[in-house]
């Protein structure tokens, strides 16, 4: 078997030239947007993106929650993302009731964990926030979900992530590696946040950090670490199902990076055994009928099956009437929090909304 280092390079090697390709073509896309020549626009209104240059897994929906809970009291609030996965491209405002595939399973789960904060989805972010502008007056802040690519915005404070395990710095652009954008874009961010941390990095470490991601000195550099959440059923109710070394648990993601979360479950049962379906998978009847019978056998004694709170977005609608109906399922929420300096997080996010033009 390959090591993983070695594969990665024999990876890089392979695909190099597409990369480089794919590389040119930012390169020119960014430089229209930079010159003027193609069109940027700062909304009136304050907005905050949050986003990565990698595909995916930085915990950007976390990230978001975060952002809401920070803000508080403040009222009214709003969140625009694209909706991925989602049936059309158009622009609306999310309903609790709404399923996965009307409004995303992430903006589902953000809507559902926050029914105060109107959450919308739209693939043309400046006109979406004109949208969200009419639609809720006075709206103090928008928080946009994955919008650092939509170079048409021109938000006015950009957060971006990258996670601990792989950097990236220490990362190439697709096809050779995962990076979606150049590294150089993380020069626009005002704050670059190190996600899924273990624990927080002493001062020196922090300081490699910083040099490592070649930050500016007016950049701020947080890390972030994950916080799990006791289980609860699908419907919300307290989970009271059999835990610890006597019971086993049937996990199911589909989500970009399961390997903490599985982790994490296994803390919590003697026996684990996880099916990985591909993030934001859609899921099937076969899918759930296959998971049904898996469940019935693949462990002796009190069973549960154990999901994430972004797939129960996707699997609440097809619980009832379906194969999984009557069994013990439950949830399990998270939330990201900041390691080194969480005021300092704070007071980032709340001046950029308190001293905006627009609330003056």
């Amino acid at each position: 078997m390959v090591p993983a280092k070695y594969a990665m390079l024999l990876r890089r090697m392979l695909f190099w030239p597409f990369t480089v390709l794919y590389g040119v073509v930012l390169l020119v896309r960014h430089a229209l947007y930079d010159t003027g020549i193609l069109k940027r626009v700062r909304p009136s209104v304050p907005t905050i993106a949050i986003g990565n240059l990698a595909l995916g897994g930085t915990g950007k929906t976390p990230m978001l929650e975060l952002v809401l809970r920070t803000l508080g009291e403040t009222s009214p609030l709003a969140t625009l993302s694209r909706g991925y996965g989602r049936q059309g491209t158009d622009i609306h405002e999310v309903q609790a009731h709404h399923t996965a595939a009307q409004s995303g399973d992430e903006p589902l789960q953000v809507k559902h964990r926050f029914p105060q904060v109107r959450v919308f989805v739209g693939a043309d972010r400046v006109k979406a926030i004109g949208v969200i502008q009419a639609q809720v007056p006075g709206v103090k802040a928008v928080v946009l979900d994955d919008a650092l690519q939509h170079r048409p915005l021109d938000a006015g404070l950009n957060i971006l992530l990258t996670t601990a395990q792989r950097p990236y710095c220490d990362d190439a652009l697709v096809p050779a590696g995962t990076l979606r954008d150049l590294r150089s874009r993380a020069r626009c961010a005002q704050a670059v946040v190190v996600t899924k941390c273990v624990e927080r990095p002493t001062a020196e470490e922090q300081a490699v950090w910083r040099k490592r991601l070649h930050l500016s000195p007016g950049q701020e550099l947080f890390f972030a670490g994950i916080v799990y959440e006791q289980l609860r059923r699908i419907n919300g109710l307290p989970f009271d199902g059999p835990q610890g070394q006597g019971a086993a648990a049937l996990v199911v993601t589909g989500i970009a990076q399961p390997a903490p979360f599985v982790m994490h479950v296994r803390s919590l049962f003697g026996k684990v055994e996880h099916v990985a379906f591909p993030d934001h998978h859609a899921f099937t009847r076969s899918d759930l009928e296959r998971l049904a019978g898996l469940f019935g056998s693949f462990a002796a004694g009190p069973r549960t099956l154990v999901t994430t709170e972004k797939d129960a977005a996707r699997l609440r609608p097809l619980i009832a009437g379906g194969p999984l109906e009557g069994l013990p399922l439950a949830v399990i929420g998270m939330r990201t929090e900041i390691l080194n300096e969480p005021e300092r997080f704070a007071d980032l996010i709340r001046h950029h909304v308190g001293t905006h033009p627009a609330h003056r």
